[in-house]
């Protein structure tokens, strides 16, 4: 018996990366029409909030 061709359906391509830029470009002219403002944050400042404390460990067995 002759064994059966395995068979694939093509996937789809992606699309452009220009598609996804000119949505945001879009979304971004609808939020400041709606009259949102745009914070400049400088270089190396995160925005995320830490909720945890900081975390002291111990090394070794001093006491």
């Amino acid at each position: 018996m002759a064994k059966k061709a395995l068979t694939r359906t093509a996937k789809k391509k992606e699309p452009d990366a220009v598609e996804t830029s000119m949505s945001i470009e879009e979304q971004t002219q609808a939020f400041l029409q709606s009259g949102g403002k745009v914070e400049q944050v400088n270089t190396g400042v995160s925005g995320q909030v830490g909720i945890a404390g900081p975390r002291h460990i111990s090394l070794g067995n001093k006491k």
